[in-house]
């Protein structure tokens, strides 16, 4: 895809629609998240001087905001960054189409390969995702959770380390997660 094919699923998912003034507006106002993406994405640019002004403001946002993801990480289209403040990302993560990243998440690597996040995934405010896991598609993981397995599909994790609560593909929904642990 295109930087701004990139630039117009980002924008549908903050407005759900893809008008030129809705672009301008969430430019111009304080929507964190889109101009952040939006800067993000014209570093793949293959015109030089936007490439170039792409890559400094991508830097400058990156201090004023705190989220540092790499211009390298391979992120899929329709990317939403929820309050888009103190988000860290490796630059060997994968992240799928239309996820979410809420405030304060770190998905991170000690030794080489961060995880792999598949399409439609919700990860929650304090979350953090510490090495090369899969996180299945349409998963959820809940806030402050910390994640050191794989995450199959259509499941809801909670908790340090996380667990498994609601599996919607088994059918299987737990009431109470921590019953029995004390």
């Amino acid at each position: 895809m295109t930087p701004f094919q990139l630039i117009k699923a980002d924008l549908f998912r903050y407005t759900a629609q893809y008008s030129f003034s809705a672009l301008i507006k969430n430019l111009l106002n304080s929507n964190c998240g889109f101009k952040y993406m939006f800067w993000f994405r014209l570093c793949l640019s293959k015109n030089y001087i936007v490439r170039f002004t792409a890559q400094f403001m991508h830097r400058h946002l990156s201090i004023k905001y705190q989220i540092q993801i790499p211009k390298e990480t391979k992120i899929g289209p329709g990317l939403y960054l929820g309050h888009a403040t103190s988000i860290v990302i490796n630059s060997t993560a994968v992240i799928g189409k239309n996820c979410n990243l809420s405030q304060f998440t770190t998905i991170g690597s000690n030794y080489g390969q961060a995880a792999v996040i598949g399409d439609n995934v919700y990860i929650g405010p304090n979350v953090c995702v510490v090495e090369h896991v899969l996180i299945g598609n349409c998963a959820a993981i809940g806030a402050g959770s910390v994640v050191v397995k794989n995450v199959l599909d259509n499941c809801t994790v909670v908790g340090n380390p996380a667990r498994v609560i609601s599996d919607k593909q088994e059918g299987i929904f737990i009431v109470n997660p921590f019953e029995g642990d004390h």
